[in-house]
């Protein structure tokens, strides 16, 4: 079980949507007119004015994304494109939208697009890796990753292996997947969502008091711990033989999350499911 599904889309993407205040870019549209409540933006063929108008689309349609409006962000995507047909981000954040549409040829088209715009992308590297780990195509995504990696310009090392480590967990690549997100929990030990993932997969091996002291530091800082962790912090100490510290564990999921499935598995003894 991987435990960063709840953060899949900050796993995506790193680039295209940061900070898009999308009331506020709409407000800048000067050269828009509005005609049946469609948006038409007047001709221009200067270079600068079009790659403004793409700028505003692409942070409309990461803004859009982000909250899972995924047809207004492919109608601003498109307009983007429309401005700039040679823009890799454009085509990248296409592929993000059709993967979460389920449209996964068309995807898979646009990721490539993209990388033939964009070769040394790394952000589009990890992106399209992500995108083949969801479609359990395990070698490719890894290789992806490893390509991501590789290109010595790129900087978010510690997302991408996050990223590839929980990918070779669901292959069943236990040994591999330790290897990476210890060495991503190494370069960044203040994100919560690898020291999860590491913890799940040292429960995995067996690997029980290591699993412990990782999960502990998320769940004793109570605005980052949730059912999911409190679950898996019960299921270590059950195999620790701590049942005291099983029980203060349930009496927790009981108080902060008693609709939660994690709690029913609790109140059920399923602690091997």
């Amino acid at each position: 079980m991987s435990l960063v599904a709840g953060s899949v889309r900050s796993i995506w993407w790193a680039r295209v949507a940061r900070g898009a205040m999308v009331v506020a870019l709409a407000a800048s549209f000067a050269a828009c007119v509005s005609e049946g409540g469609a948006r038409k933006e007047a001709a221009t063929t200067d270079p600068k004015e079009l790659d403004r108008r793409a700028k505003i689309h692409m942070e409309l349609a990461g803004g859009y994304f982000s909250r899972g409006q995924t047809s207004d962000a492919l109608d601003e995507v498109k307009q983007a494109l429309a401005a700039r047909p040679d823009l890799a981000s454009a085509y990248g954040l296409r592929g993000l939208i059709y993967a979460a549409q389920g449209d996964k040829s068309r995807a898979e088209d646009s990721f490539h697009h993209a990388m033939e715009l964009a070769p040394h992308d790394g952000d589009l590297m990890h992106n399209y890796a992500w995108f083949l780990c969801q479609q359990k195509r395990f070698p490719e995504a890894d290789a992806m990753f490893a390509q991501a990696l590789a290109e010595p310009t790129y900087h978010s090392i510690s997302r991408t292996m996050l990223a590839q480590g929980v990918c070779q967990a669901r292959a069943g690549r236990l040994a591999d997947a330790e290897h990476t997100l210890s060495r991503s929990y190494e370069l960044d030990p203040a994100n919560p969502t690898t020291a999860v993932n590491l913890a799940d997969v040292l429960y995995q091996r067996g690997e029980y008091d290591r699993a412990r002291f990782y999960i502990r530091r998320v769940n004793t800082k109570e605005e980052l711990a949730s059912a999911q962790t409190l679950w898996l912090a019960a299921r270590i100490e059950r195999k620790l033989g701590a049942e005291q510290q099983v029980q203060d564990l349930g009496a927790q999921l009981h108080k902060r999350f008693p609709q939660a499935p994690e709690t029913l598995l609790f109140e059920k003894g399923r602690f091997d499911e």
